[in-house]
């Protein structure tokens, strides 16, 4: 058997919650895995602070600027299956969670058009696990500690 491919991936995403809503991202046909809801950010380029790349993720995943961004909280995913190419993976993902606010009144919309996110949506917190679709692990895991997002802008990082 073929050892499966190794690959230690570490992103930032953006919590935007809005009342009884989350701000969502879907993957798109050449992202992995398609279909899949996740948060808006992705992976920290080589030589780039995590803040700015979550900055940088959610303008180019729903076009919004963050006012302010908090590291809340750490989440990480490890599984050997089939992943990109229908090739086993032994993949580590290893997410940088902050909560980030934005100015609502801005209608999200995706600006890196042709990359892995397709859609954008602020979408109802009751709605995730009925009529939304597949849901990353660390939408589910943001969820269960949304109270953890909410607390303390007095000491956020702008």
């Amino acid at each position: 058997m073929v050892e499966p491919s190794r690959t230690q991936r570490l992103g930032a995403y953006a919590v935007v919650v809005d009342q009884d809503r989350i701000l969502l991202t879907r993957i798109s046909p050449i992202g992995f895995p398609v279909g899949a809801w996740t948060l808006p950010g992705g992976g920290v380029d080589h030589g780039e602070s995590p803040h700015a790349a979550v900055r940088r993720e959610l303008w180019e995943e729903a076009g919004l600027e963050a006012m302010s961004v908090r590291l809340v909280d750490v989440h990480d995913v490890h599984t050997v299956a089939l992943g990109r190419g229908d090739q086993y993976e032994d993949y580590h993902g290893v997410h940088l969670l902050y909560a980030v606010e934005v100015d609502t009144a801005q209608v999200p919309r995706v600006t890196d058009v042709g990359g892995t996110t397709d859609l954008v949506q602020w979408v109802p917190i009751e709605q995730i696990d009925s009529s939304l679709g597949p849901v990353l692990p660390m939408v589910r895991h943001t969820i269960e500690r949304l109270d953890q997002f909410a607390a303390g802008w007095s000491s956020r990082i702008v």
